[in-house]
């Protein structure tokens, strides 16, 4: 009798389906809890003992936050620095800056912001992404918006353009009024401030190329 290869042994590829079933399985949970890890959110105390977490607890709109190449990791990432006013506090508590993070995250979906911009790799591309909106320069104490605005602070720069989009014409594809009041609009600048602090891996990639976004001081 002819000796029978090995590749035309069904018993080998059922031996061999198994074991890669098996082993994609336990790389599979061990991801799945890996994962979970990374993407928990952090706490008050994570911030204050300088812990980074990938997704920083809702009391970092309380510091600055700047974006920074690093080159081990060949991308930018958030780097949460000293205490920053927002809105003039720098003491928002758990439960304070939670329950604006939550009035912005259900404005953004009262209003639609998807259908339009790309929020952490979701939505449109009508607009501009607004994954790292707080760090453009643009909203800065040197850039367009927050001159054009005649605000002082980044924060009320945006919430002024939020809610009256239509007095400020930037763009040929410019905001609809969608009536913001000026607390939603709170909410939501403090929405786009967390989200920027989020270490996304450098994405949006398009976002290290703007003038001044990367190592903004």
């Amino acid at each position: 009798m002819a000796n029978k290869s090995v590749w035309s042994d069904n018993r080998f590829w059922q031996r061999s389906a198994t074991w890669v079933t098996g082993f994609a399985s336990i790389l599979l949970i061990w991801l799945t809890f890996d994962t979970s890890a990374q993407i928990a959110m952090g706490n008050d105390e994570d911030l204050k003992k300088g812990v980074t977490k990938r997704v920083p607890g809702p009391t970092v709109i309380n510091y600055k936050i700047t974006y920074e190449m690093d080159a081990k990791r060949g991308h930018e990432v958030p780097v949460i620095g000293g205490k920053e006013k927002f809105f003039g506090r720098d003491d928002w508590s758990e439960e304070e800056a939670g329950a604006l993070l939550h009035l912005g995250k259900l404005g953004s979906q009262a209003k639609n912001c998807m259908d339009c911009h790309t929020l952490l790799g979701n939505g449109a591309y009508y607009a501009p992404d607004l994954t790292k909106a707080w760090l453009d320069p643009a909203w800065g104490p040197d850039g367009a918006m927050q001159a054009l605005t005649g605000k002082n602070t980044k924060e009320e720069a945006i919430a002024e353009f939020l809610q009256h989009p239509d007095q400020y014409p930037t763009h040929a594809r410019m905001m609809p009024d969608l009536g913001i009041t000026a607390e939603e609009a709170k909410g939501l600048v403090a929405f786009l401030k967390h989200m920027s602090s989020i270490d996304t891996n450098g994405f949006p990639r398009n976002f290290g190329r703007i003038q001044g976004a990367v190592n903004g001081k």
